[in-house]
């Protein structure tokens, strides 16, 4: 999940043609017909790819080498997070959370710090490294969204409410693992959001 960006996002481009794509990249996926098993697109658009890790300042240390940073650094706690769900039940969790901007992508980092989580499961079963990526979902409602990945079979696992100093974001993770060896999420801001005022800079700034 994301920290909001001050950018608006823009429309999905069309199919690119044999020449490839607007951005003059060449395209591998020129004129294929979609298979009859395809399901309706509603995933829209990637906004974000996270890393989970048992050391964010080091994976941060990473990035920042690969020329991704700087990172704001928050708390998701029962106090920033509120309602905190696990399967399906209320359940408290913890994590140290960091984000870093890459043009219209958001890189995430995730320490896992106490209760159940998808992130603390990843660790244990898979060790550090990429765990989800996150989806816009074209704009579509929370509620739609949680019925557009149930529909398909894929339940809400893990969500919260993250509280700003004003406004909300909503965000959702959905049991794709066994699936495609990956976790989807989704997340929505409010209208009102202002991120919350308790942030750390990492790399600290100079004074």
């Amino acid at each position: 999940m994301a920290e909001r960006s001050t950018t608006n996002t823009e429309a999905h481009g069309e199919h690119t043609n044999a020449k490839g794509s607007e951005s003059g990249q060449p395209s591998l996926l020129t004129s294929l017909q979609a298979p009859a098993r395809l399901g309706t697109p509603f995933l829209g658009k990637v906004i974000e790819i996270c890393i989970v890790t048992p050391d964010a300042d080091r994976t941060m240390d990473g990035l920042l080498a690969l020329g991704i940073g700087p990172f704001k650094v928050f708390s998701f706690t029962p106090e920033t997070v509120a309602n905190q769900t696990w399967r399906g039940q209320p359940s408290a969790f913890s994590l140290k959370v960091c984000f870093a901007t890459q043009g219209e992508l958001t890189w995430e980092l995730m320490q896992p710090v106490a209760g159940p989580s998808i992130m603390a499961n990843f660790l244990a079963q898979k060790g550090e490294g990429v765990h989800h990526v996150a989806f816009d979902c074209d704009g579509a409602s929370v509620v739609d969204r949680v019925r557009s990945f149930e529909a398909r079979g894929f339940p809400c696992i893990q969500s919260g409410c993250w509280k700003g100093a004003n406004g909300t974001c909503e965000f959702r993770f959905f049991d794709t693992d066994g699936a495609i060896g990956s976790c989807f999420e989704t997340y929505d801001f409010s209208s009102d959001w202002e991120e919350p005022e308790d942030a750390e800079v990492y790399p600290p700034v100079s004074p």
